[in-house]
This record gives C-alpha cells, sequence and structure tokens, in this order.
C-alpha cells in the first residue's frame, strides 16, 4: 500500500482467499483491504492515538439517509452524550481532493449535523467547523484534540 502522510502504526494484517484483510480497531474485525480502507485506518490510528479520540465514541460505515436515498458515511465519532462530534470522509490516496469531495461531506452533514468535518486522501487532509446556527463552514488549519472540543 502507498505511503500516506499520517502516522505509521504497526496494523495487523491477514491473508484468505487471496485477499487481504486488516484489522478495523473500531469495528474489531478484519475488512478487505482496499486503497480507501488504508486510509481510514491511518485516519482513525491518528485521531486516536494523537488527538485524544476515543475508539469507542468512533462508528465507520453507518448508514444515513438523504433525500429518500441510503448513504454511508466512512467515519463518524461522537461526543460522551452520544451527539455528532466529527464527521470524515476518506478517499484512497490516489484519488484527489476535490470540490465534490467537500460537498460530499457537505451533504452528509446536512442529516448528521456534526460541528467538525475532515476529508483525508492520506496525501491532504482538510478539516471544517460548522457553525451550528448559521450552518457556515469554515476552513480550519487544524483538528482540535477530542479534549478541546467534546465539552
Amino acid at each position: 500500500m502507498e505511503q500516506l502522510s499520517l502516522p505509521a502504526y504497526s496494523h495487523k494484517l491477514k491473508d484468505s482467499e487471496g485477499k487481504t484483510f486488516i484489522l478495523d480497531q473500531v469495528r474489531r474485525k478484519y475488512v478487505v483491504l482496499t486503497p480507501e480502507e488504508w486510509v481510514r485506518q491511518h485516519v482513525i490510528h491518528f485521531l486516536h492515538q494523537y488527538l485524544g479520540y476515543p475508539l469507542s465514541l468512533m462508528s465507520v460505515e453507518r448508514g444515513t439517509k438523504y433525500n429518500a436515498l441510503q448513504k454511508r458515511t466512512d467515519l463518524r465519532i461522537y461526543t460522551t452524550a452520544g451527539s455528532p462530534l466529527l464527521l470524515v470522509e476518506c478517499k484512497a490516496a490516489h484519488v484527489p481532493i476535490t470540490d465534490a469531495t467537500v460537498r460530499q461531506v457537505a451533504v452528509y452533514n446536512q442529516t448528521v449535523a456534526a460541528p467538525y468535518l475532515m476529508v483525508s486522501n492520506g496525501l491532504q487532509h482538510y478539516c471544517w467547523h460548522v457553525n451550528p446556527q448559521s450552518k457556515q463552514i469554515t476552513p480550519i488549519s487544524v483538528l482540535p484534540s477530542f479534549s478541546e472540543i467534546s465539552l
């Protein structure tokens, strides 16, 4: 898999029936290793180990409805009270982050209503704060740690 601009970690891989699987710490099971999954697992590791987001408050590939369509968000993180805190959209490293990618996470957030958004392809990472009243999305240069925003 491709080298990312996220910290490396000692991931667990296994091969079965001609496919490679990676251990997902959130779902606590092995999942097929795709380029997008590689990025997602590195983002999870970074958020947990470096910014203090608890694995127990993360949800991977959770379904959400938008305009009667069933969609899946890559990663959601909740407050200890169970409210959405951070919505993350992951793309494979070879997929550029475009306006369409940003619109995708913003559209998903219309139903999720998380105050923080993140998009990453493992090489580039973008974060935003969403004003809860005006719904205005403002870019932020650094994603706050869990202890800074989980009040």
